[in-house]
């Protein structure tokens, strides 16, 4: 019994009822992709071109769906940062709005095809970060623009261009406020869980227990 205990102990958390308190999920989306990807970061000021060179910097993509995967009503994508809590960007788009960029880009995918395309290139962000870039350009007005860029060594390819917008202060205190709120309630359970397991060690080795907290203290 005190061994079942202990393997139970170990298993990973779950913070699922945290993460259903985030606002992003507030209008019924559901998170299809949640990672840090590499970006080059670009400021563009009124009348002159974007930095030639930016910063590079992991952001936080999330990619959200509305409705169905094989028939999305809505696609949003967020862009986060944990060096700048006050970092929060979105590109919002429905079928229609897609019909219109596919028309501008000239793309040759449907708007139910979206989704998975841009988690492929975002994990190719990753994976392969020398032919695959990330290019965010923001403006001081708040406007922004997200490049996805190969390199075919001979030449840049632009293969995706995503407008954004920077988040109202009201969107970023309520997700500031709920990241604060969630690293607090994923520490209490964590600490809850190192309490339990410090009294199972105590019970079955309590030398082990001793020699651990000492270890810790250094």
């Amino acid at each position: 019994m005190n061994d079942e205990r202990g393997d139970s102990l170990i298993n990973s958390f779950d913070f699922s009822a945290i993460e259903e308190m985030d606002p992003s999920l507030s209008e019924g989306h559901r998170v299809a992709y949640d990672r840090e990807v590499p970006f080059e970061l670009r400021i563009q000021d009124s009348g002159s071109g974007p930095q030639e060179v930016g910063t590079l910097e992991a952001i936080k993509v999330k990619v959200l769906i509305l409705g169905d995967n094989a028939n999305p009503q809505h696609v949003k994508i967020e862009l986060t940062s944990e060096n700048d809590l006050f970092f929060h960007y979105i590109h919002s788009l429905d079928d229609a709005a897609f019909h219109q960029l596919q028309e501008t880009q000239k793309l040759m995918i449907e708007f139910s095809e979206l989704p998975t395309i841009l988690i492929r290139m975002l994990n190719s962000c990753i994976k392969e970060p020398h032919n695959f870039l990330a290019v965010f350009i923001m403006h001081r007005d708040g406007r922004a623009r997200l490049d996805f860029i190969q390199n075919m060594e001979y030449k840049f390819i632009e293969l995706l261009s995503l407008d954004f917008m920077a988040s109202t202060e009201e969107m970023v205190r309520q997700q500031i406020t709920y990241r604060y709120n969630a690293v607090k309630s994923k520490l209490a359970i964590m600490q809850a869980r190192l309490q339990d397991i410090n009294s199972v060690i105590k019970v079955k080795n309590p030398s082990l227990l001793l020699q651990l907290q000492k270890q810790s203290r250094k």
